[in-house]
């Protein structure tokens, strides 16, 4: 599968806000900061997009920029979907229980919705707000996949070390593990592993 156009399609902080067309949806999550606009538009790079040339979800160096749900639709035929990070402290304690209300009304009631990738950071172990939400998927039975983002920033020692590590952290809690990908928004790596395995999580959805 290729990303040939990406639009976005609309902007919404509760379920009902959604773009009326009801399309497959993988969604993108992780901690605030942890490189998640950046990965949606790498992901996206080279297709032709409504927004003639510009970054397709904006992208901050301070950390709590998405305060809404994003759809971007995809090849006419499915959704690409930005939600709010997650666990940035500094953020007002209202806005933080307004984030995290987006999140578990989406993630919980989105019936089309095929699967979450939940992005953590490949150069630090694994938080425990991470190692809560991925117990939570689990027992929701909310179907997931695991990003390690920042691939670049690491040697190749520390980078396998760290990888080891946060699996090592989740066999603690998980008998098999979830697929786990890597990636580099800088130098594109994964991008085409991300991007075939959801066609084929979409593939299968086709033949369900």
């Amino acid at each position: 599968m290729n990303i040939r156009k990406a639009a976005f399609a609309g902007s919404s902080t509760t379920l009902k806000g959604r773009p009326g067309k009801r399309l497959p949806e993988i969604a993108f999550i992780g901690r605030s900061n942890v490189g998640k606009s950046s990965l949606i538009n790498m992901l996206c790079s080279g297709a032709e997009k409504i927004t003639k040339g510009k970054e397709l979800a904006r992208t901050s160096a301070s950390p709590g920029k998405t305060i809404a749900i994003n759809h971007f639709l995809i090849n006419d035929s499915w959704y690409l979907v930005d939600l709010p990070g997650y666990g940035y402290a500094k953020l007002p304690g209202t806005l933080k229980q307004e984030l995290a209300r987006m999140n578990n009304e989406y993630i919980g009631e989105s019936k089309e919705l095929a699967t979450l990738f939940v992005l953590l950071d490949s150069r630090h172990n694994l938080q425990q707000i991470d190692r809560d939400f991925i117990t939570a998927l689990g027992e929701e039975g909310i179907p997931f996949s695991i990003i390690l983002t920042k691939a670049d920033k690491s040697g190749k020692n520390d980078l396998k070390k760290n990888i080891e590590s946060i699996k090592n952290s989740l066999y603690e809690f998980w008998e098999e593990l979830p697929p786990i990908l890597i990636s580099s928004s800088k130098d594109k790596t994964g991008k085409d592993e991300i991007i075939a395995h959801i066609g084929h999580v979409l593939e299968l959805l086709k033949n369900t």
